[in-house]
């Protein structure tokens, strides 16, 4: 990426390593996270503007503990160290780290020492988030003392000759109410960065990258599901190439009511998009017949996705890339910044080697609210901007047991009234995901004086940042009360409704 102004992060383990890369771009500042054991060399080509050292959970002098090359110090450019970063600094640096007597976790009240530089406009007190059982007790040679606590004699330190900072505290959590204050005095009155890095900046150098890879002759296919990241994605590589990228849609016949029309429409009619849907519903539900167990229900739902698109990518000919809306976190967790790894079947993962496809991963680089809002910028009308996350098996991971033609209908159906209700009440984009569940449990019921044996409906609303942990959403009595109503009373097969309220873990978000 040709980004001029670029902080790397160097992850030492900190459970706060992402919120840390969020918190600079929101200020308008790239950035990327990296593992702490980078080789110089490659660190140095990347060519960082400054750098940030995350947090980590173990102590400096401990035999094995995370620790970088000691030359990052002395390239040039500006450093923050926070918490465990900071700690490190300080002994490689020529510092005293040892074990608190009185260790810090939770809220504290700091004494800033020195306004300037970080501290610039915050005043002489700030309460600030502490979450360490070490703590520095003498600065390196040319560091100064710019921040304490009572439990901590160097809460903050600084060698503003070299640029070298250390934050014991972490300034990236809302516990730390001025800590966005603090990054941006770092990122603008110390390393001196105008914050230009913007959607629509991404958007024009997304565009412009994607022309020089794919070149004036080449031709790439999508795997097109009608989420965000997949519909973001092809559309910045069809800005860049045009009708030389043609994105596939499988209707496996396990999407929600009226999705695959609206997908269709959308990118065939409103962007003019080389769109083919496939209708593999036939063929799929046959091979999922009489199969209850959820990993095989995933196996065979996967496997034939592949097989589609396969199928279809071979009859277009010589293709020579593939498009994947890969986000960022998923680079993070592979553990490189290459993201090589094509990871689940709805991102067209275990495609034959012998297709032999580049990849184009436009959204590599960017966090799922980065992805909403190129979505914005380039066009997308709302429903896909903030359609909630959908499993790539779709409507069969909520069906528990076989699932049949019958089962979606009825689920098709309940779901849809769910979403409706959920935006009438204006609670959509506060619920991370929000649906129905059919789990095969059929009860008593009485229906205009007749008794029924029907299915039972379960609603499913979570919050969450990433979908790493959730929980569940407390929805007005007086929603659940209209949603109980119009499924008892449109659904014909539905005779009862129950709310599931457990959070994730010991649960997971979907319930196969």
């Amino acid at each position: 990426m040709g980004i001029q102004e670029k902080v790397i992060i160097l992850d030492f383990g900190g459970q706060y390593t992402q919120l840390i890369a969020r918190r600079v771009r929101e200020l308008k500042v790239y950035c990327e996270i990296i593992p702490y054991n980078v080789s110089f060399e490659e660190l140095a080509a990347s060519r960082p503007s400054a750098l940030i050292f995350s947090g980590g959970s173990a102590s400096v002098y401990e035999p094995g503990a995370p620790q970088c090359d000691p030359r990052f110090y002395r390239m040039g450019i500006p450093v923050l160290g926070i918490c465990y970063g900071m700690q490190l600094m300080a002994r490689d640096l020529g510092g005293e780290v040892i074990g608190a007597h009185n260790q810090e976790y939770g809220r504290t009240y700091l004494s800033v020492q020195e306004e300037a530089d970080l501290f610039k406009g915050l005043g002489k007190s700030i309460d600030a988030w502490m979450s360490h059982g070490d703590q520095v007790t003498k600065v390196p040679p040319g560091f100064r003392t710019i921040a304490e606590s009572t439990n901590t004699p160097v809460a903050a330190m600084a060698d503003s000759t070299t640029k070298l900072y250390g934050l014991q505290f972490h300034p990236e959590v809302i516990h730390t109410p001025q800590g966005q204050l603090i990054l941006s005095n770092f990122l603008f009155r110390v390393c001196r960065f105008s914050g230009e890095w913007t959607m629509e900046n991404f958007v024009e150098n997304s565009i412009r990258e994607i022309e020089e890879k794919v070149g004036p002759h080449g031709k790439a296919v999508c795997g097109l599901s009608g989420g965000v990241d997949s519909s973001v994605a092809a559309m910045l590589v069809h800005k860049a190439i045009g009708s030389r990228l043609t994105c596939i849609f499988v209707d496996h016949g396990l999407l929600r009511k009226g999705e695959r029309e609206q997908v269709l429409s959308t990118f065939q009619g409103k962007f003019n998009m080389q769109v083919i849907g496939v209708d593999a519903a036939e063929e799929l539900l046959n091979l999922l017949k009489g199969v209850t167990d959820p990993e095989e229900k995933r196996k065979i739902i996967g496997n034939h996705f592949i097989r589609v698109f396969e199928r279809e990518a071979e009859k277009l000919g010589d293709i020579d890339f593939l498009v994947q809306g890969t986000l960022y976190p998923d680079v993070i967790e592979s553990g490189t910044a290459t993201a090589a790894v094509i990871k689940s079947h709805h991102n067209v993962g275990g495609l034959p080697e012998d297709m032999q496809l580049a990849l184009i991963e436009p959204l590599k680089y960017l966090f799922k609210d980065e992805a909403r809002k190129v979505a914005e910028e380039l066009g997308l009308p709302e429903e896909i901007v903030w359609r909630h996350p959908f499993p790539g098996p779709g409507l069969a991971v909520r069906i528990l047991g076989e699932v049949t033609p019958e089962k979606l209908a009825i689920l098709r159906e309940a779901d849809h009234i769910i979403v409706e209700e959920i935006k009438k009440a204006g609670l959509y984009r506060k619920i991370w995901q929000v649906f129905a569940v059919l789990p095969n449990i059929l009860s008593v019921g009485v229906k205009g004086d007749r008794r029924t044996y029907a299915h039972t409906v379960v609603l499913r609303a979570v919050t969450s940042q990433d979908g790493m942990t959730a929980d569940w959403y407390p929805i007005t009595y007086e929603v659940l009360g209209t949603i109980s109503s119009r499924l008892v009373n449109e659904i014909p097969q539905v005779n009862r409704f129950v709310y599931d309220l457990t959070s994730k873990p010991p649960s997971t978000i979907e319930w196969e």
